[in-house]
């Protein structure tokens, strides 16, 4: 119902003979927000959120503006997707087809599980399993009449410095939906990644400049802080935005990370900026701030940008995903910047590093080595090219029936 050759809105709609579980309902958001394909709460048994990005949760409180049912994720999943969420619908007011008053009943609504706990309704059951991408977020396993489906929602089979790895323990499969995201490309080495970019952050600070990072709020700008304070960083880091609230959320949640001590030291070990005297004070000394939107859309980061681009002694790294027609892909591609209403060179130094949640290439073969049984495998959440080529490969090496479908399309096992 979504995310059929492109990333964005996904959504899977799962019948087990007069059993459905909705799997993800997300939005994909561009200039106008975009919805996956329609579905009535009163045709579904359940809804499923993996996790908090709202390209998988965004579109779930359309559910309850005419009809409910229970939405199952795990408890950070909620919190999260809660926080996202309630953002959108304070920045889009008018686009969206819901309001606050359906977030609210969503949350009436909510089951919480953990990992492994299985539910069932009627002839048919769902558990979550570990994915290693973002705090609390989940793969899906459905059965139903000795017929088993996995839906990898975004997997991270090598998990993360603050996840641990994706759980493939996962017994023999009649049908895979696995995410492509990455399927034609690999990325660099993690741990290079981190080298260079740290050496990065000493290169712009011995140069009494300031290196401003856009990130993510959920996960990555976490991240950014467990790897500067893994190299032992000597300088100051700041933490601002949303990114704030979601270190409140995660550190509530310690049995969710691989390891607790080294996630709470880091992002504790950082400045915290609460407000904008508190933001215009910490431009005053060289420091890495740590400060999303992570494609500079909105957020501390647009004032963060408008105060550092123009100074040579400053740099930006860029280590999230860039979206067509975002202002961090035009600042990557064209070097330029608008402030205050003008297009303006960067005079700071701009760099880009991997550190992207999903597998590459090389890790989504791996996954493939490991799925047992002989299952009909859609290849999902990708660009067009890295859907279709991901399925002609995996039916070339494992012989399995796979193809990348389109939206709507119905498949049986």
């Amino acid at each position: 119902m979504g995310a059929a050759r492109e990333v964005g809105r996904s959504a899977f709609q799962v019948n087990c003979d007069g059993v459905s579980f909705l799997l993800d309902y997300g939005v994909e958001l561009g200039r106008e927000p975009s919805y996956p394909m329609k579905v009535s709460p009163q045709e579904i048994n359940a809804a499923i959120i993996t996790h908090a990005h709202l390209d998988h949760s965004g579109n779930m409180p359309s559910l309850f503006s005419h009809g409910s049912t229970d939405v199952y994720a795990t408890p950070p999943t909620f919190d999260l997707s809660r926080l996202l969420i309630e953002d959108m619908v304070r920045l889009e007011k008018e686009g969206l087809p819901y309001a606050q008053a359906e977030v609210s009943k969503m949350m009436l609504h909510a089951k919480e599980i953990g990992y492994k706990e299985k539910i069932t309704r009627g002839n048919a059951s769902f558990e979550l399993r570990e994915s290693g991408h973002v705090l609390g977020g989940a793969s899906v396993i459905v059965e139903s009449q000795g017929k088993k489906l996995f839906y990898t929602g975004d997997i991270n089979p090598r998990g993360s410095r603050m996840l641990r790895e994706a759980d493939l323990d996962l017994g023999e499969i009649d049908m895979l939906i696995t995410e492509s995201t990455y399927s034609q490309t690999d990325q660099m080495d993690r741990r290079e990644s981190e080298r260079k970019f740290v050496e990065f952050a000493y290169e712009v600070l011995d140069r009494k400049g300031t290196l401003f990072v856009p990130a993510f709020s959920v996960e990555r700008s976490q991240e950014i802080a467990v790897v500067l304070k893994n190299a032992g960083f000597k300088h100051k880091v700041i933490m601002d935005g949303m990114a704030i609230k979601v270190n409140e959320i995660m550190l509530r949640y310690p049995e969710y990370l691989r390891d607790a001590k080294v996630f709470a030291d880091s992002v504790n070990h950082a400045v915290w900026v609460r407000g904008e005297s508190e933001r215009r004070k910490m431009l005053g000394e060289p420091a890495v701030i740590i400060s999303p939107a992570g494609m500079l859309v909105g957020g501390s980061a647009v004032f963060y940008l408008q105060n550092l681009a123009l100074d040579k002694r400053n740099g930006i790294a860029l280590v999230s995903y860039q979206g067509e027609g975002t202002p961090g892909r035009k600042l990557l591609e064209t070097g330029k910047v608008s402030i205050r209403g003008k297009e303006l060179k960067a005079e700071s130094e701009v760099r880009q590093f991997e550190f992207s949640g999903h597998a590459d290439r090389t890790s989504l073969f791996e996954m493939m080595k490991k799925i047992q049984g002989n299952p009909k495998v859609l290849t999902i959440h990708g660009d067009n090219e890295s859907c279709t080529k991901f399925a002609e490969e995996i039916h070339e090496k494992f012989g399995f029936d796979a193809h990348a479908p389109e939206a709507g399309e119905v498949v049986t096992v």
